[in-house]
């Protein structure tokens, strides 16, 4: 994903690489960010935070532990941030509101602009099909992705739980195994899929009598996401601070 958004920014003449960030032990530290491309850009890759000084906006694809670190930063130098890392626990997501009063923060589970689309589409389903139908989100990654359900699955069952007046805590089956019984009316069930080199799919099922209502999402390239982050910072550079979700910045 960091390879993506130095192509994307690098590709983009309103945009400037100012920063890399890498974990520390990286064998890519010191090595031009732009060096898989054949491409001079300047900027050593590097696991000093204080890089972020350079910058006005940092990209965060990241682990909910590094995140949380780099947003301490970007709060320390004034910076922007946008965040695309999933796997947030209450604590990390009420660390991520608190940055949001300093500075400017576009917090969401996918950046992709065609997910987003289609949670506004779950939406309207959900609103229209709230009585008669059973609901399933089946969402399938690469095998070295370590949080399940994945972020936007996650988000999806939100959308459909919130058109139902609903908290998704209160509805979710995160798993079956063994006599689990019929299924109880107005339940939102989850299923996972690890394997490959799976970008991301996403499907959720309205199941009714006599017929099913599939909605989905799949991504054949982490460019779509990468995308969808260079049009949050491009949002971001109008903002002074606050949290904001792609749905903001669609709405712009």
């Amino acid at each position: 994903m960091g390879r993506m958004l130095i192509e994307a920014v690098i590709g983009s003449p309103d945009l400037e690489l100012a920063a890399a960030l890498e974990r520390a032990g990286s064998p890519s530290l010191g090595q031009d960010a732009g060096a898989f491309l054949g491409h001079d850009t300047g900027v050593l890759i590097s696991d000093d935070l204080d890089a972020l000084a350079r910058a006005d906006c940092l990209i965060d694809f990241t682990r909910p532990e590094g995140t949380l670190l780099h947003l301490q930063a970007c709060v320390k130098h004034g910076v922007k941030c946008v965040i695309g890392t999933t796997g947030f626990n209450d604590e990390g997501k009420q660390a991520i509101q608190a940055a949001g009063q300093k500075i400017a923060v576009v917090f969401a589970p996918n950046m992709s602009v065609g997910v987003n689309a289609t949670l506004k589409l779950l939406d309207m389903a959900a609103r229209l099909l709230n009585s008669g139908y059973d609901v399933e989100v089946f969402e399938a990654h690469h095998r070295n992705k370590v949080d399940a359900p994945s972020g936007t699955a996650l988000a999806m069952g939100e959308t459909v739980a919130s058109a139902w007046g609903k908290k998704l805590d209160d509805v979710a089956d995160w798993a079956r195994h063994g006599e689990t019984g019929a299924r109880e009316t107005g339940r939102i069930g989850f299923s996972v899929v690890r394997g490959g080199d799976i970008v991301g799919d996403h499907t959720v099922y309205f199941c009714g009598t006599g017929e099913r209502i599939e909605i989905t999402h799949r991504s054949s390239s982490r460019a779509t996401y990468a995308q969808g982050s260079l049009r949050a910072a491009r949002y971001l550079a109008r903002k002074e601070f606050g949290l904001f979700d792609m749905q903001d910045v669609l709405a712009t």
